[in-house]
C-alpha cells in the first residue's frame, strides 16, 4: 500500500517506520525535504521511505496520515491539494494552552479535517496514545487499544488493518462525530503520562470477558 505521512515528528516517524517495516511504500511529505533534520529517521526506516514534498507524497498515496501540529493542519491539507479520494487517517489533537481542547463536545478536529478535505474519507485514529506505543504497542501478551471513528466503511477497514499490522488492538468507535469522544481521551492519556507521574509507558487496553465477534 502507498502511504503518505504528512509530518515527520515523533508520531509520523514511529508510524511510518512501522509501516515501512511491514512492506508498505511510505513517503514522508514535508515542506523542505532537503532539511537535515529529516535525516533523523531511524536507519531501519531510511532505506524504505522517501522524503518529498507534501504535495508529491499525497499525490502518490492511497492513504494519507495527518501527523502535524493542530495549528498547521488546515494549511497542510491545502498544500496536499485537498486530498480528494484519499483515505485520510487523522492523528491530530486540537490542543491549546494547558492541554485544553480548542475544539470539543459539539465538534471535533476530525470533523474539521473532513470539512477542509470534503472529498476525502476521513478516519480519526492514532491520536489516543503516545509515539512510544505506536513504535511498540504490546505490553506482554496485551495489545494497546486503538480506537477509530469514521463514516466510510472501506476507509475504516483500511485503518483497522493498518493499526492491527502494527500490533494494536483496533476497535471501531463509531461515526466520525465520535472523534468528540476520542480527542478528550487523548487529553486523559497526556495528563496521566505528563502531569500525574505515570510516564509515557502506559496504555489504554480494553479487556473483554469473551472473544469479540469478527468484523462483518
Amino acid at each position: 500500500m502507498n502511504i503518505a505521512v504528512l509530518g515527520a515528528g515523533n508520531v509520523g516517524k514511529a508510524l511510518g517506520a512501522g509501516w515501512a517495516g511491514l512492506g508498505h511504500r511510505v513517503a514522508f511529505g514535508v515542506r523542505n525535504p532537503g532539511d537535515s533534520k529529516y535525516h533523523r529517521l531511524s536507519p531501519a526506516a531510511q532505506a524504505e521511505v522517501n522524503i518529498t514534498t507534501t504535495a508529491e507524497a499525497a499525490a502518490q498515496a492511497e492513504v494519507v496520515l495527518l501527523a502535524v501540529p493542530w495549528n498547521a493542519t488546515e494549511g497542510v491539507i491545502r498544500e496536499a491539494g485537498g486530498l480528494a479520494g484519499k483515505i485520510v487517517l487523522d492523528a491530530t489533537n486540537p490542543l491549546g494552552p494547558g492541554l485544553t481542547l480548542t475544539i470539543g463536545h459539539t465538534s471535533s478536529a476530525g470533523e474539521a479535517v473532513a470539512g477542509w478535505a470534503p472529498q476525502a474519507r476521513v478516519v480519526k485514529i492514532f491520536n489516543t496514545t503516545g509515539f512510544g506505543n505506536m513504535a511498540n504497542p504490546r505490553y506482554g501478551d496485551l495489545r494497546t487499544t486503538m480506537f477509530y471513528a469514521g463514516d466510510d466503511s472501506h476507509a475504516k477497514e483500511v485503518a483497522h488493518l493498518l493499526a492491527a499490522g502494527l500490533g494494536f488492538d483496533p476497535i471501531d468507535a463509531g461515526p466520525l462525530s465520535n472523534a468528540r469522544l476520542l480527542e478528550p481521551l487523548a487529553c486523559l492519556w497526556i495528563d496521566l503520562a505528563m502531569m500525574r507521574g505515570h510516564g509515557r509507558d502506559i496504555a489504554f487496553i480494553l479487556h473483554r470477558r469473551s472473544t469479540p465477534r469478527p468484523q462483518d
